[in-house]
């Protein structure tokens, strides 16, 4: 345990951040399900906003450095894929 009360103050910190990336993260895991999920029942329109939704949240991600920029376009550019094959 620190001693310093700058140390105590950044591990009461790191300790709120971590739970916020974590929360973060698993918002970001859950719309992509949802994407996944749609696709799977072929459902077009569901898929279309699922999708919308999904990008747009991986996008944040990248933003707020959850994911690399470079992660971030592999995983939209595999939605993009699974979302014409349903066409």
């Amino acid at each position: 345990m620190p001693n310093i009360k700058s140390a105590k103050k950044r591990v009461l910190v790191n300790k709120t951040k971590a739970m916020q990336n974590k929360v973060a993260k698993s918002a970001l895991k859950t719309d992509i399900k949802k994407f996944e999920a749609a696709v799977a029942e072929g459902n077009r329109s569901e898929a279309d906003s699922a999708y919308k939704v999904a990008v747009k949240a991986v996008d944040k991600a990248v933003g707020h450095g959850l994911l690399h920029r470079n992660n971030a376009a592999r995983k939209k550019s595999a939605m993009t894929i699974k979302l014409n094959k349903l066409a």
